[in-house]
């Protein structure tokens, strides 16, 4: 990973020591076939049934690229506005384990196929963005089972040769949220554009931690990489005790090594695995048996062509068409349904704004509680955008609309009108009507009146509380306190 170059961050502190946070994320690619052999990579087949003789490493096989895996690699190139390399090389990453069993993994080092590019998002409504330094293609090793065997280790070969796309990052995180919310958006954007199916708990996306901290001012520090961190809840405890663990170690005096270390989520703990390996370890030389893999500038237009509508493009589309804020587009676009429930309530309700907050607000609240994804929403883009038409027209009140959304939330009911309807909740909007209501209330409520002329503002309010009362709660309230101030100025 590269020196950062000095990036205009506010420095947050913990402990008195600024955290930097780098990341290095494989990200399996959606192919059918591996990397470098026609076997499968299905998730979930019986050990050792889905690897040929190239992933085995026999004698005299040789592997061929996978051009799926490299119009994945420029797909996310485009995606993060990378340079996509015309020509690009793959080496051997030499080292010895029991689930690598050519004794090197086929990658990239020297010359990747996708240069540079930026991952922008949002940590609360503060937007932040991460460079990347690249994203190399490379195969996956298999692996090793301990559970199963007692005092042994088996081998499943079924990964090794699976397609991954290793993105680095600069190391330009600065607190365990930022990196968090960083993985989330790459997560988004992979799993947008389909490249990767994004399921970290079957290891299609994992992603390693460099974590140090530094005093303000200070060089970089020691960094210790936290290995294959499979779910962000993880990822956000292990980074957060590998901040307090090496702060401690340097403030007892001791200096931190570079490591490779595990996270334990049972115990919540970090622990060093083996000493962290530098390029030069790994004696990386260029591949005899691949060729340099050429990139035409027609297959990159082609592939730019026939990609979807990238989640940035849509915000921003977002913002020009409908008029709401980035933070708003952004929030809209974590995910293609989540887009497209908010569209299509958006033109039903024609009142994008509306649609917005409550997406954002009581849809996404509901959601979060039940465990589920838009996709499963028990209230449809279509009668959401009804519900929300009655509010703009002044048909039910934003308390009304609530019950209403509970009833179809719960499946009490199916039509909006109906609901309405059959529980009385439709607003009382004649003034006529609404104007003997406040007479009432102002006639058997001749204290508060006199308060508020004396300048109590509370007495107005409760004023507005009596005539929402008598009204059974449809009174309109904006109508209401617009009659009721003009009633008490006379």
């Amino acid at each position: 990973m590269s020196n950062p170059s000095t990036k205009a961050t506010p420095t947050l502190l913990v402990m008195g020591y600024e955290v930097v946070i780098g990341f290095e994320t494989h990200a399996q690619l959606s192919t059918r076939s591996k990397i470098f052999s026609r076997a499968p990579t299905a998730f979930g087949a019986e050990p050792n049934t889905q690897a040929c003789a190239v992933d085995l490493a026999l004698p005299g096989t040789l592997p061929v690229m996978n051009k799926g895996a490299v119009e994945r690699a420029i797909e996310f190139g485009l995606a993060v506005g990378s340079h996509i390399a015309e020509k690009s090389i793959f080496a051997r990453k030499n080292y010895f384990y029991p689930d690598l069993p050519k004794g090197y993994q086929i990658s990239q080092f020297e010359i990747p196929v996708v240069q540079g590019g930026v991952v922008e998002f949002y940590l609360g409504d503060e937007k932040k963005s991460v460079r990347l330094v690249r994203a190399h293609l490379e195969e996956d090793a298999g692996k090793s089972l301990h559970e199963d065997f007692i005092g042994q280790t088996g081998i499943d070969l079924n990964r090794a040769g699976t397609p991954l796309l290793e993105i680095v990052t600069e190391p330009d995180m600065r607190s365990t949220a930022e990196a968090v919310a960083y993985a989330k958006e790459l997560h988004k954007i992979v799993t947008w554009i389909g490249i990767c199916d994004g399921n970290m708990q079957e290891g299609s996306f994992r992603c390693d931690a460099n974590v140090s901290v530094r005093k303000p001012g200070a060089p970089l520090g020691t960094r210790r990489e936290i290995k294959n961190l499979n779910s962000f809840k993880f990822m956000q405890q292990a980074m957060d005790y590998e901040v307090r663990w090496q702060i401690e170690q340097i403030e007892d005096g001791r200096a931190i090594e570079q490591a490779t270390v595990l996270f334990n989520p049972d115990t919540g703990e970090t622990r060093a695995m083996r000493s962290k390996e530098d390029a030069a370890d790994y004696r990386y030389f260029p591949d005899p048996d691949l060729p340099p893999l050429v990139i035409a500038r027609d297959w990159v237009e082609r592939v730019r062509g026939e990609m979807v509508e990238l989640p940035r493009v849509m915000a921003a589309r977002f913002c020009a068409d409908y008029g709401l804020s980035e933070y708003d587009a952004s929030t809209l676009t974590q995910s293609q349904s989540m887009a497209a429930y908010f569209e299509a309530t958006a033109k039903v309700c024609s009142q994008p704004k509306l649609a917005s907050n409550w997406i954002m607000g009581e849809v996404s609240r509901r959601l979060n509680a039940a465990d589920l994804n838009v996709a499963q929403a028990p209230v449809s883009a279509a009668q959401l955008g009804a519900l929300i038409a009655r509010i703009a027209d002044a048909t039910v009140s934003n308390n009304a609309a609530r019950q209403v959304f509970d009833a179809l939330w719960s499946g009490e009911g199916a039509d909006v009108d109906a609901i309405i309807s059959a529980k009385g909740l439709k607003q009382m909007n004649d003034s006529s009507a609404l104007e003997a209501i406040i007479d009432g209330v102002l006639m058997t409520n001749a204290k508060n009146v006199e308060e508020f002329r004396a300048g109590k503002d509370k007495a107005f309010n409760a004023l507005v509380g009596q005539i929402m009362k008598a009204s059974k709660g449809q009174a309109n309230p904006a109508q209401v306190n617009e009659l009721l101030k003009r009633k008490l100025a006379t």
